[in-house]
């Protein structure tokens, strides 16, 4: 038993560093010069370390303004997101309402369906509404998802019946039941819906590249991709970028990851 146990922990750690290695490379890459970045054979610990890349960003390209633009696109969709997915989950949950499960049904039709294929309508449609290098045209399209409406509903049908009958009893509305009872006992769920948002948006490339012209409005995938010489990349200044960029999808999940798991323990597949 003590072997099996063994051998389990070393396949896991193999796996774990296998699937961390190109995040380390790259925390490495981004404190070395640039010659010892070209340098053959190429070596994983900077001869030097140095903070020229760091330093050097924030004058090569508007960091900052990518940056807080992907902060607004990613937490406005990830509020939006979690408000709208989480009231039409109730709906469909804990309501009885005609034709219910047929518009489940085609609100899960719609996960099949590639982002592409929306694409192009989706871009004239903004452009009609003159939202094409807004806010308003990064955040509003992105502001549900089936995927979140259908894990927490999921997760609201094993909340007991009791406690909204309870609630009725004492006069509350239906608005009432959900803010005050639904939502406060369904947190490890909210949470878990909100990392999924705000991770995929944070790293999303192809919207916000169809989307937005201007370095103005650019989010962060975007910006450090559009970031090379004519003849010459800095791969310093990119791999510095990217760590920047990762440290908040980091720092949110480990302040998350308690409510994370207890979200992905807690929804199952309950019809």
């Amino acid at each position: 038993m003590k072997l099996t146990n063994s051998l389990i922990y070393i396949f896991l750690f193999i796996i774990a560093v296998v699937t961390l290695f190109p995040f380390i490379w790259m925390f490495f890459t981004s404190f070395k010069a640039e010659a010892d970045i070209l340098a053959y054979p190429p070596s994983l610990i900077p001869r030097s370390f140095s903070l020229r890349s760091y330093l050097e960003i924030w004058n090569s390209i508007p960091f900052f303004r990518l940056f807080v633009n992907t902060v607004i696109f990613s937490v406005g969709v990830t509020f939006i997101s979690v408000i709208l997915d989480s009231m039409a989950a109730y709906a469909f949950a804990r309501i009885d309402f005609p034709f219910k499960n047929i518009l489940f049904i085609i609100v899960l039709v719609t996960l099949m369906i590639p982002f592409q294929v929306i694409l192009i309508p989706l871009f004239k449609l903004l452009y009609e509404l003159n939202w094409l290098n807004t806010y308003m045209g990064l955040i509003i399209p992105r502001a549900s998802s089936a995927f979140g409406i259908f894990l927490l509903r999921q997760f609201f049908v094993k909340i007991p019946y009791a406690l909204e009958d309870a609630a009725r009893i004492d006069g509350c509305s239906e608005f009432t039941i959900f803010r005050k009872i639904i939502m406060p006992l369904s947190k490890p769920a909210l949470a878990t819906i909100a990392i999924f948002h705000f991770m995929y948006n944070w790293n999303d490339f192809l919207w916000p590249m169809v989307i937005t012209n201007s370095m103005s409005m650019r989010t962060l995938p975007v910006g450090l991709a559009l970031f090379r010489g004519e003849h010459v990349i800095e791969y310093g200044m990119l791999t510095a970028g990217a760590v920047l960029a990762l440290l908040p999808i980091v720092l949110v999940y480990l302040y998350a990851q308690k409510y994370f798991v207890q979200g992905i323990a807690l929804t199952g597949l309950k019809g």
